[in-house]
């Protein structure tokens, strides 16, 4: 049985940098909505002073993590202009390169918390 996988990535607002990161944010989440139809959440949170951003993203199981990543490479060194990574949290069971993937970053530095054990829960994709 497959299970959901839920990835959270951490920032820190380049000083100066909030109006860019606002426009590149839109242009970044209609993309990702029309190009990523497995990712079935894509929330960017800000802070209160609008220092501190946080992602959490939702897939229905790991092979959608995976569609995800594809082209985050380029994703992800666009947005190191308004943003620089803080650490990363995973709760399911991603791919063995996706993992792989977030241990590189790990191994320079950046915090990763794993929770790989599903206890127990649901993730509704249609209401009702």
């Amino acid at each position: 049985m497959s299970e959901p996988v839920v990835f959270i990535s951490h920032f820190v607002v380049r000083e100066g940098a909030l109006e860019g990161l606002r426009r590149f944010a839109e242009e970044g989440e209609a993309g990702l909505r029309e190009a990523k139809p497995g990712t079935v959440a894509f929330l960017m949170y800000l802070d209160e002073e609008n220092r501190a951003m946080t992602i959490v993203h939702t897939f229905p199981d790991a092979d959608a993590m995976d569609r995800h990543f594809e082209g985050s490479d380029e994703r992800s060194a666009a947005s190191f202009e308004f943003l620089e990574p803080r650490g990363f949290e995973i709760y399911g069971r991603p791919s063995d390169a996706a993992l792989a993937t977030l241990q590189q970053a790990a191994e320079s530095g950046l915090p990763l918390t794993l929770r790989p054990q599903l206890l127990r829960g649901f993730l509704r994709l249609q209401p009702g």
